[in-house]
């Protein structure tokens, strides 16, 4: 049975068949650092940097950098042996190393705007080698399709791992038309937008709960 070229639901007018690539032919590799959290500063630096404990808890699919709050790298010294690595809007980060199967997460750098930040310690930095719409490439390898895909490569118990090299055995698969990216990642986005919001009515409607139940109960 011939495995399907293109998802059974898409957006209207698009009909030609998916490509499907090996990682090494989407993207070219960064460098990452390795420093650890207490090398590095909360409140000022000479760059930002991106830590992989926050792409598995705290960043969703795409890293706003312009609304994200970054740990920072105090030493020039440090961040001069990145230069050829400064992160660009698109580029993606993949956490590779987590104490369960969200090992793999990533996030899509966006809302750069000329600040220098640079891939943090057990992250696999990874720059497309052709363009792509904002926001597909985040949620397309965050997806269940593609994680599926890393689950069998991942190594460890008590902690598990993905190589770099172990990913060049999964595909990376897209629409050529860039518009039909441009569809689905403003979609997803979107759905963020909105459960973003309903989440801050949730934390505020729970905020008066607890406030209520001090002053209602003696």
């Amino acid at each position: 049975m011939n495995e399907k070229k293109a998802p059974e639901i898409r957006f209207k007018g698009f009909e030609d068949d998916w490509e499907q690539r090996k990682p090494g032919d989407c993207f070219s590799s960064l460098q990452n650092n390795t420093l650890s959290r207490a090398e590095l500063n909360n409140e000022t630096g000479v760059a930002m940097n991106v830590h992989y404990g926050d792409v598995l808890i705290r960043f969703d699919e795409c890293l706003d950098v312009s609304r994200e709050t970054l740990p920072f790298i105090e030493k020039q010294s440090v961040v001069d042996k990145f230069k050829t690595s400064y992160l660009q809007n698109g580029d993606v980060i993949v956490a590779d190393t987590a104490e369960d199967e969200t090992a793999g997460k990533c996030t899509e750098i966006v809302g750069l705007s000329g600040q220098k930040v640079i891939s943090g310690l057990h992250t696999i930095p990874l720059r497309p080698n052709k363009k792509f719409a904002t926001g597909y490439l985040g949620f397309y390898l965050n997806s269940t399709a593609y994680h599926d895909q890393l689950k069998p490569l991942m190594q460890g118990i008590k902690v598990t791992s993905i190589s770099k090299s172990a990913m060049q055995d999964t595909f990376i698969k897209y629409p050529a038309d860039i518009k039909e990216q441009e569809l689905i990642g403003r979609y997803f986005l979107n759905l963020d937008h909105i459960i973003t919001l309903h989440q801050r009515k949730v934390d505020k409607l729970n905020n008066i709960k607890k406030s209520m139940l001090k002053l209602m109960f003696v």
